[in-house]
């Protein structure tokens, strides 16, 4: 069984992909860290210990992490999940509170715990990665993979058709706090960025039937799915906008799932036009060798991914 963190900033898709963490008999869920990004600290911390309340885990520890960026503020995310960050489904006020310890101290601590072991799932900003191989840069080799819910990459017309950042071709986690990425993308970490090429494609959608099936079982999870995603297409998007951060964990669960390229990758922290932005250096000649290589999601078996969210989430 793979041992796992999530470090998140829930937000719909984030919910969702706690859930199919907590539930999957493949993966060791050994905690959650919060983060700034979709929503305040204070909401995204909420909403984490809210979904695993929802589906009996209250196990596993919630530590609240960092509440802004490295270097700048808190951008606000233009496209809304709702007043309550979880598509209008008010979820019961958490009767659990975080864990006391320090999200970015949570990661150190248990990686420190289990060198070699640990699977760092990123579905927010890398705010608080960021942090911790800054204050205890010797973890970063104990560190087993890094797996970033991360980027756009330019490898198919969804990379920026898109874009959930607030520049014309940047994803929403890297713009909120590019310095972070950065750092983390140049740690020499293991790392693979699910981007929005593969995480936003249509095909991701759920089927009308899926939704029916959902909105019929007995599980509180998941009718709180139907409802995100009649939320998001009650504003117009796809329902692949609940299911974008599931991408990360089922990479984890299942590698067959996603294929990758290599690719050289840097990220942008000033551009006015560009700031966020992830540029892939994909030339045969004349590359920029001092840009750090990294795996890049190109493509996912979409009926697949589908099939293991239904299950986990219908079990």
């Amino acid at each position: 069984m793979k041992k796992i963190l999530i470090d998140t900033d829930p937000g719909m898709d984030d919910t969702l992909a706690i859930i199919l963490a907590a539930k999957s008999k493949a993966v060791e869920l050994l905690g959650i860290s919060s983060v700034a990004g979709n929503y305040p600290i204070e909401v995204t911390t909420k909403n984490a210990l809210k979904t695993l309340e929802l589906i009996g885990r209250t196990d596993i520890p919630v530590a609240r992490g960092m509440g802004k960026p490295l270097a700048r503020p808190l951008a606000k995310d233009p496209f809304s999940h709702g007043s309550d960050g979880q598509a209008e489904t008010h979820l019961p006020e958490p009767t659990t509170t975080p864990s006391g310890k320090h999200g970015v101290d949570q990661i150190i601590d248990l990686v420190r715990a289990n060198p070699g072991e640990v699977t760092v799932i990123t579905l927010g900003p890398l705010t608080n990665l960021a942090m911790a191989f800054m204050k205890e840069p010797d973890i970063v080799p104990l560190v087993r993979e890094v797996v970033s819910i991360a980027g756009s990459f330019g490898l198919n017309k969804y990379a920026f058709a898109n874009a959930t950042g607030d520049t014309p071709q940047s994803e929403w986690n890297v713009f909120v706090d590019p310095e972070a990425a950065r750092l983390v993308f140049e740690s020499g970490v293991r790392l693979r960025a699910v981007g929005l090429d593969v995480a936003t494609h249509f095909d991701i959608n759920f089927t009308a039937e899926q939704l029916a099936t959902l909105k019929a079982s007995a599980r509180p999870e998941a009718n709180i799915v139907e409802k995100m995603v009649r939320f998001v297409e009650g504003r117009g998007f796809e329902s692949y906008c609940v299911l974008i951060d599931s991408m990360a964990v089922a990479a984890v669960i299942d590698p067959s799932l996603i294929g990758t390229t290599t690719a050289r990758v840097g990220v942008e922290t000033k551009g006015e036009l560009t700031l966020g932005q992830t540029v892939a250096d994909f030339r045969h000649h004349h590359g920029w060798a001092h840009l750090p290589e990294i795996e890049v999601a190109s493509s996912a078996d979409y009926r697949r991914f589908l099939d293991l969210v239904m299950t986990l989430v219908l079990e």
